[in-house]
């Protein structure tokens, strides 16, 4: 089943991994072929129960298109990868040559800050900051003071922000749904942004991610619309 509209269930129980991986694309023009490639793949061959949802996004500035997929585990998804991606890719490659793909990271989502009265709301906008860390105290350490600044600081706009950590213990990823692009503005140029920083930067162990994909002048964090969904099996 795909959709156009409707974000990934991101809190969803069986999801035990979580894939994230940019492709990046030769030019502007190619984002959403390249991005109905990875879907249309997906729909045209038999897929595994344990293939939970995939959704493609699209970065505002047209380098890239961001994949985030739900698996029920790690397993289950590299005997896919060794049976059946080369295949799967070799045939989007000769549709659209010249896709480079740096690779994908594997989380776990570990805490999500969804406000009292956004259930059901779809966001217009997608932001991913992402940070490197040390390892698993450094990850807990800034994914729960991300957590609970956003408690307090209560963000106009912000529809659910969900901290994913990366099963090497290398990066946080904050997946961070947003109600527009005004919304996210307002919060980035004011107080409480400016306190969030001050208070990540205090963080032992932890430093921006330099090697995710970047949107100049808002460094580190680039901005994403959703392009198309697919859920293989619906949420319990």
């Amino acid at each position: 089943m795909t959709s156009p509209s409707a974000h990934p269930d991101v809190r969803r129980p069986d999801a035990g991994t979580v894939l994230v991986s940019p492709w990046i694309v030769p030019s502007p023009d190619l984002q959403r072929r390249a991005a109905d490639s990875v879907l249309d793949a997906w729909e045209g061959q038999p897929r595994p129960d344990a293939m939970l949802s995939l959704s493609t996004f699209l970065s505002d500035d047209g380098s890239h298109v961001l994949n985030y997929a739900q698996w029920t585990d790690d397993d289950a998804h590299r005997e896919w990868v060794r049976h059946r991606r080369p295949a799967t890719v070799s045939r989007i490659d000769e549709s659209i040559p010249g896709i480079r793909r740096p690779g994908v990271t594997r989380y776990t989502r570990y805490r999500s800050y969804a406000p009292e009265g956004t259930a059901g709301r779809q966001p217009g906008l997608l932001v991913t900051p992402t940070f490197a860390t040390t390892g698993p105290a450094a990850q807990h350490a800034l994914a729960d003071l991300v957590i609970d600044a956003l408690e307090r600081e209560r963000v106009p706009g912000l529809l659910g922000a969900h901290l994913h950590l990366s099963k090497d213990g290398g990066r946080v990823l904050d997946f961070a749904e947003w109600a527009d692009t005004a919304a996210w503005r307002e919060f980035a140029g004011g107080g409480a942004a400016a306190r969030l920083r001050a208070a990540i930067s205090a963080v032992e162990g932890v430093t921006a991610d330099t090697a995710a994909p970047t949107v100049p002048g808002h460094a580190g964090v680039t901005h994403y619309r959703l392009h198309r969904s697919l859920v293989n099996v619906p949420a319990p």
